[in-house]
């Protein structure tokens, strides 16, 4: 008998706010998507579909984290995480990659999960394979079965005030393995922009390169920009190690 995608599940009643996933733009260059003001959390999801709450693009930008996970060293025996893994965009290519029980998500939204192994993954494949999913609205890696070598934040950052941004790489710090990577996108900008002050999925943050090395910095990380890694919108890449 296959398991419902909620035995996979590790909950949270966290009431703080992190992490929606999605990679599109608002109408204006900074603030809340016009129109989306209030399509946020299990709303947003019911209303426009698993694919387009996270920012569209599925099978490019999924294909695209694949790759690039992959070029960076990425094998079927490590242990990654998943950082917002939202309705596994990202994960329908990595799950059947890695080794049984060596794919972990961290996601806010449960139902997103729940229609990523449904609709995408197959419920035969995540049988077989055995992701694990905690679904947490603060971070909450420690609650995780294994250590990971890899972890990836796609797309996360971008939707995330400096507070909240801290508040994942603090969290993050000392749950990676003493040799795991862990790469982060962000929109980045020039000069400071005022930012809206909360979390929202149709939110648009911006940071210039400096202040979020330093945040990284500030929370144990050794930072390493990579910058352009072929990301249709532009997002740029940080590269960050154990100090």
């Amino acid at each position: 008998m296959t398991p419902s995608p909620r035995s996979w599940f590790r909950r949270s009643r966290s009431a703080d706010s992190p992490a929606g996933g999605d990679d599109a733009a608002p109408d204006s260059p900074i603030g809340i998507k016009k129109g989306r003001e209030h399509l946020d959390g299990e709303e947003g999801i019911r209303a426009l579909g698993h694919r387009e709450h996270i920012g569209g693009r599925w099978e490019e930008i999924g294909q695209l984290q694949f790759d690039f996970l992959v070029s960076q060293g990425l094998r079927p025996e490590h242990f990654y995480l998943d950082i917002a893994c939202g309705s596994l965009r990202g994960g329908v290519h990595l799950i059947p990659y890695l080794q049984p029980g060596h794919y972990m998500g961290v996601e806010k939204e449960a139902l997103l999960v729940e229609l990523g192994v449904r609709e995408e993954l197959g419920e035969d494949v995540a049988a077989r394979q055995r992701p694990e999913f905690v679904i947490s609205s603060d971070f909450e890696f420690d609650k995780l079965s294994s250590t990971p070598d890899y972890a990836l934040a796609q797309s996360l950052f971008s939707h995330l005030p400096k507070p909240a941004i801290a508040r994942c790489l603090e969290q993050l710090r000392p749950v990676i393995a003493p040799t795991g990577v862990f790469f982060a996108t962000f929109n980045e900008v020039d000069a400071p922009v005022p930012n809206p002050e909360a979390a929202h999925d149709w939110g648009h943050f911006q940071y210039v390169r400096a202040d979020i090395e330093q945040l990284a910095r500030d929370e144990g990380w050794n930072v390493e920009y990579i910058g352009d890694w072929g990301h249709p919108r532009n997002q740029r890449m940080l590269r960050l190690t154990p100090a």
